[in-house]
């Protein structure tokens, strides 16, 4: 019996004749599965229609490319084959690449993509807005994936108000597309005919979590496009591919870059509600109490303005007016009568000094002329006057008249 070999010296053995037998080896295919390390090693598998194989590319070479790899491209390699032992993994090292045309899968993806760009797929003036509050939320993907339960734990703690409701597909594979186009129109079936809620409070989410372009490929096929595209519910596409763009993405009313990113574009935080809730009672208090407060101001106002214009304010006013007038009246009264009496007792006063009985007599005669009272300045030489005592009349003649002065 022959004897048995380890798994090890077996490993070794194949590499050993692998990396011997292809040292040198020139290979075509289509990138996929593309990633460019922070080392600057590029990690990548290359394909046809059957096979598969992994590779790498390290950063020494990797700097001299002429072109940046791309998903899709299609490429010949020089380089060799070397086996990981501990795994027994085999890869292709790559030494150089070279381009060689547009891979089948890229192809078809721009040749799609153009073609629903003229049918008017992509317009953003056809997009429809997804509902602020949405009250039911239809999710189109795989039960079994993690992407259904990070939605389910998001949605329950970011807005539990919103019903989630899943319709599982098959989201790879090449039954993939049928299923995810007729879960898409079995949703927005759903929603037309829903009683309770409107078509613009419910959202659909379309999508998975993320893969390689093979994986994802089911949502760019014309077949799927079509169903977003004659959706009338608005309709997110959330497919884990955050670097490129799928065509669901294009012709969804939303792209997001996630499945989980889906949830919190669709929804709002429920905390962010109940601040906003708190605030908008603050403001509404704030302003109820300042219109409160200028109410009462006001009253305040009418009250005080009443006080100063009602009949028993304006009696009293009058009254004081009155009071007022009277207190003047008597002072002028009382000032003109003690003018007046003291122009009596001014006039009393000159007609005692003045009066012809209080005075000496002995020197004072009244002159008249022809009976009439004269002034004596007035008579000439040889005019005839009287003079006139209280006990005695005197006819006279001027003699003589003479200017003092």
């Amino acid at each position: 019996m022959n004897q048995a070999i380890s798994v090890s010296e077996l490993n070794n053995q194949l590499k050993g004749l692998l990396e011997t037998t292809f040292s040198h080896v020139y290979v075509e295919g289509e990138i996929s599965n593309l990633t460019y390390h922070n080392s600057g090693h590029i990690y990548f598998s290359v394909k046809d229609s059957s096979s598969t194989i992994s590779c790498v590319m390290f950063r020494g070479n990797a700097s001299k490319l002429k072109f940046r790899l791309e998903v899709g491209a299609k490429i010949i390699i020089s380089g060799s084959i070397t086996v990981y032992t501990p795994r027994g993994n085999y890869q292709l090292l790559c030494n150089s690449i070279e381009p060689s045309g547009i891979g089948a899968l890229a192809l078809a993806y721009e040749q799609l993509k153009t073609k629903l760009q003229i049918k008017g797929y992509f317009n953003k003036a056809i997009k429809k807005t997804l509902p602020i509050y949405p009250k039911i939320i239809y999710v189109i993907t795989s039960n079994t994936g993690a992407a259904i339960e990070d939605m389910k734990k998001i949605l329950s703690s970011r807005y539990p108000l919103c019903k989630m409701i899943l319709l599982p597909c098959i989201v790879q594979g090449e039954n993939a597309k049928d299923n995810i186009a007729f879960n898409i129109k079995k949703a927005d079936l759903l929603s037309l005919k829903n009683e309770k809620y409107n078509v613009d409070e419910q959202v659909i989410i379309v999508g998975r979590g993320g893969g390689s372009v093979e994986d994802l490929w089911a949502f760019n096929e014309e077949i799927v496009a079509d169903a977003i595209y004659e959706c009338e519910t608005s309709i997110v596409s959330a497919v884990g591919h955050e670097n490129d763009f799928l065509i669901s993405d294009f012709v969804a009313d939303l792209r997001a870059s996630t499945p989980s990113n889906a949830i919190e574009l669709c929804t709002p935080n429920i905390n962010d509600l109940r601040l906003l809730g708190d605030n908008i009672y603050n403001s509404i208090e704030s302003s109820y109490k300042n219109i409160l407060f200028n109410k009462q101001q006001e009253i305040s106002s009418l009250k005080q303005s009443f006080k100063q214009h009602s009949l028993k304010n304006k009696f009293e006013f009058i009254q004081i007016k009155i009071d007022q007038e009277k207190h003047n009246f008597n002072q002028v009264h009382i000032l003109k009568l003690k003018q007046y009496q003291d122009n009596i007792n001014f006039l009393n006063s000159s007609f005692e000094q003045n009066n012809p009985k209080n005075k000496k007599i002995d020197s004072y005669v009244q002159v008249s002329k022809d009976d009439k009272l004269i002034d004596i300045d007035t008579l000439d030489k040889n005019d005839i006057l009287s003079l006139q005592t209280p006990n005695n009349k005197f006819s006279c003649k001027i003699i003589q008249k003479e200017k003092i002065s």
